[in-house]
């Protein structure tokens, strides 16, 4: 049934149905012809797979994130991120990153990030005579900031698929997205004085006193959020809720940018940001189900431990089959398919679950920016209107800094830990 599977997957992947719908019809066809089970099962164990408490948290992040992209955040951001480093040169493409940082801890959507910012800090790249090509491969790289930093729904995904503490990740994703976001910010300062770009980016600069008066609502988001949760007021599931309502709040009462009218819009791009996600969780745990009645996770643990003899070895080639596979196939339903079989091996090396759900993600948010599937390389093209092959050549630079950060994540755990083990 196995072979079924992954023959029907490949073929649907080739033939370009959609990552969810490929899945189900992959598994459709493993139980009808390769297996004794009711075609009952399907509908069943997707309906299982979605009766989560945890996974409420993704429809509100979802809409919180999209309410406080509504209602006048993003340009708030942008001045600030601009007062603090946009007196150096380079300041502007600095800025990316660090309104990105700002964004994630308020969206947890990498997208979501990417179009919010994208659409004011690309435009205002090219006016100051950045390669359009640079400035799209800056903001696809910045952008996965979103995956790491908390409120992240992936994060979420891999808690709720490894039964892994949803608060202890969001805590470990802090430190590498701190990491990676400070090496994009120093190599970005070294290329731009290097090259000569960025020699006009103290122009239209705001003080910093007077840009955090504007922005101090929009910043205190995650405040509110992360120190609600660690500070036993409410879980992770119930800070979403307190999110939609501190959006709203924000948007429509303090800045008096989000109006009625504007609700509609919204909550129509939330449902069907939620609807496309929800889908693929259904499709992946059906999916898992067959994968874990057929007994193949207890025949990948022992191949693994035959042929990987210490921790340093099943981390390297899990980093390698992982950015491979981040390159095709979907973020959310990589982890769901990949984090229940690969998680129990890892805490067989003594790996911690969580140092491990933070390498994981990070391999998947890199392959959201590198071709030929990512979301974030095609959502920055389409915002910068330039064809993926011309952004190639300048997008191979920030690879390679995230890849090293990557390594840095996967071998020294205090990364992801140092912070958790403060806290708990």
């Amino acid at each position: 049934m196995n072979l079924a599977i992954a023959i029907s997957l490949i073929l649907l992947f080739a033939l370009g149905v959609p990552v969810a719908v490929s899945i189900v019809l992959a598994s459709v066809i493993g139980i009808e012809f390769f297996s004794r089970l009711p075609l009952l099962m399907v509908p069943q164990r997707m309906l299982v797979g979605v009766d989560s408490f945890p996974l409420m948290a993704i429809p509100f992040f979802i809409l919180a994130g999209n309410l406080m992209a509504a209602g006048g955040v993003s340009e708030r951001l942008v001045d600030v991120a601009k007062s603090v480093v946009g007196g150096l040169q380079g300041g502007l493409a600095m800025a990316c990153v660090l309104t990105c940082m700002m964004f994630a801890a308020v969206s947890g959507s990498s997208v979501a990030t990417t179009f919010a910012i994208g659409s004011i800090l690309i435009p205002a790249m090219v006016r100051h005579d950045y390669p359009r090509p640079l400035a799209a491969s800056i903001q696809a790289s910045s952008s996965e900031l979103g995956v790491l930093i908390p409120p992240s729904i992936p994060l979420i995904l891999y808690g709720v698929s490894t039964d892994t503490s949803i608060g202890r990740l969001f805590i470990a994703g802090i430190g590498p997205g701190l990491l990676i976001g400070g090496a994009l910010l120093t190599f970005l300062y070294i290329f731009c004085r290097i090259r000569g770009y960025g020699l006009r980016d103290r122009e239209d600069r705001s003080s910093f006193p007077r840009a955090f008066r504007r922005a101090w609502a929009a910043l205190l988001m995650p405040v509110v959020v992360i120190g609600g949760i660690y500070g036993g007021v409410f879980t992770p599931t119930e800070a979403s809720a307190v999110a939609v309502v501190y959006a709203l709040i924000v948007g429509g009462l303090v800045y008096r940018e989000l109006g009625w009218r504007d609700l509609w819009p919204v909550l129509r791009k939330s449902v069907i940001s939620t609807a496309t996600v929800m889908l693929i969780i259904a499709a992946a745990a059906l999916f898992s189900f067959l994968i874990s009645r057929s007994g193949l996770p207890s025949e990948v643990a022992g191949w693994v431990t035959e042929v990987f003899d210490s921790p340093v070895t099943f981390l390297l080639a899990v980093n390698v089959m992982l950015l491979i596979i981040g390159m095709f196939v979907e973020t959310s339903a990589a982890i769901l398919v990949l984090a229940p079989i690969f998680t129990p091996i890892a805490v067989q090396y003594g790996i911690d679950p969580v140092h491990f759900g933070l390498i994981v993600v990070v391999n998947l948010a890199l392959g959201m920016f590198t071709p030929p599937l990512g979301v974030n390389l095609f959502a920055a093209c389409a915002v910068a209107n330039l064809s993926i092959d011309k952004l190639i050549p300048w997008l191979m630079r920030f690879v390679l800094v995230v890849l090293a950060c990557l390594m840095a994540i996967t071998y020294l755990p205090w990364i992801s830990l140092g912070l958790v083990d403060l806290l708990y």
